[in-house]
């Protein structure tokens, strides 16, 4: 159970550090609200993890939805984020039947 706290301390540290450096840097709408973008994101961190065959739950869909396309493809075209299989960031729209236009 320590362990579990650590890595999600760790995970939340990541988030924070990467979310304050591209804050400032990014041009899209979406920009100036990255690292709230990525703290909505939360509850899909199981299923977009490398590897993962869990899929999105209930308050994960919700986020998606919430969070909207525009911001999503910021998320997934930006920076790497560690922790993140971008290619399962980009199917959480279709799997939570969300009907986004698929990122470029």
């Amino acid at each position: 159970m320590e362990n579990k706290a650590k890595a999600m301390a760790s995970l939340l540290a990541i988030v924070v550090v990467i979310g304050l450096s591209v804050q400032g840097t990014m041009a899209h709408p979406c920009g100036n609200t990255f690292f709230s973008a990525l703290v909505q994101l939360l509850p899909c961190r199981a299923s977009v993890a490398p590897f993962s065959p869990i899929p999105p739950n209930e308050a994960c869909c919700n986020a998606v939805r919430v969070l909207g396309q525009p911001c999503l493809c910021v998320l997934v075209n930006g920076p790497p984020i560690s922790g993140v299989d971008r290619s399962l960031a980009m199917q959480l729209p279709e799997k939570c039947s969300v009907n986004f236009e698929p990122c470029i």
